[in-house]
């Protein structure tokens, strides 16, 4: 069996839909802090905490799991403002899967970060060997998880892949904390009201993945053969970079009288942090990576699937 942690987040919603796919109803645990108010079809649910090794444990051998897509996480935004619990789950949970998987000979998928990042790294094409000195609690937070999943990778010989993910845009999952929220509430707020308040500047570049890519690009990593893996820290991954100002104007070509103004706050310090774009060559040379979007079809897209979503909530 599979197992997703913090499968209700913003990856876990959409990666347990192609896995269920791929794999069959009732091959897939999802698994969170709660139980979900409405559960999908396909999936087997449970709850777990992943901090408590023995609850981890516990669930890998009572289900026979044997991968583990480990997505509990606690975002950007929210972890400044709450380092300690930022640390305990993305640091000590992450650490207790590793453990776990190594235990139980399952293969392993954890999420990294363009957070790993900070002021001192190339900001534009940011290479895959680069100076990871990041200005935030989450981004240290990624930054540790890199190095356990190459310590374990190096040490115990146990097949954990990663990516650093840039911002990912979804309609599927509400925005959950991150610093590149922005991205996700400008289309629902353009469709709702024709007008957004954005917390960065009109200016703010950051590297971004719509969310049927970001699925793509994990299972495209966990189908590659394991001799073609060089990278066991996390790979660098991107699909486009555009700032906020030029998501408005994309937008405004399907919703003229859209309009759009700036007030940042203390998610504009993290975001100035972070690169502007990346360079993913070891993901295209290693595993074949390929966005299949770009902006436009990104923004035709989620507009599509937006309005659709505000209609139901309006009928």
């Amino acid at each position: 069996m599979i197992l997703i942690t913090g499968a209700s987040g913003q990856i876990g919603v959409d990666l347990a839909d192609e896995l269920v796919r791929r794999h069959g109803p009732g091959n897939v645990l999802v698994t969170d802090l709660r139980m979900p108010e409405k559960q999908r079809p396909g999936r087997v649910y449970d709850v777990l905490d992943v901090t408590y090794m023995e609850s981890v444990e516990k669930i890998i051998q009572s289900r026979d799991i044997s991968v583990i897509y480990h997505l509990a996480g606690i975002l950007s935004a929210t972890g400044e403002r709450h380092p300690e619990l930022a640390w305990n789950v993305n640091v000590n949970g992450v650490r207790n899967v590793l453990e776990a998987a190594r235990r139980f000979g399952c293969r392993v998928f954890w999420p990294s970060s363009i957070a790993v990042f900070g002021p001192t790294t190339p900001k534009i094409d940011t290479p895959q060997a680069t100076v990871t000195e990041p200005g935030t609690m989450y981004g240290a937070t990624k930054v540790t998880g890199e190095l356990l999943c190459k310590f374990h990778a190096t040490h115990h010989d146990l097949d954990v892949r990663s990516v650093r993910f840039p911002g990912i845009i979804s309609h599927s999952a509400p925005p959950g904390g991150g610093t590149t929220d922005w991205a996700v509430d400008m289309f629902f707020q353009a469709v709702r009201h024709g007008h957004y308040t954005c917390f960065v500047t009109e200016d703010t570049r950051l590297p971004m993945m719509y969310m049927p890519d970001a699925v793509k690009s994990v299972l495209d990593l966990m189908d590659a053969d394991s001799a073609c893996i060089s990278i066991r820290t996390s790979y660098n991954l991107t699909a486009f970079s555009f700032s906020s100002g030029e998501l408005a104007e994309a937008i405004r070509a399907y919703i003229p009288d859209f309009t759009c103004d700036y007030a940042p706050d203390f998610r504009q310090d993290i975001a100035d942090s972070w690169p502007q774009s990346i360079d993913d060559s070891c993901a295209r040379e290693d595993w074949n990576w390929q966005p299949e979007y770009d902006l436009d079809a990104m923004v035709r897209d989620m507009l599509h699937h937006v309005r659709i979503m505000i209609g139901k909530e309006q009928a």
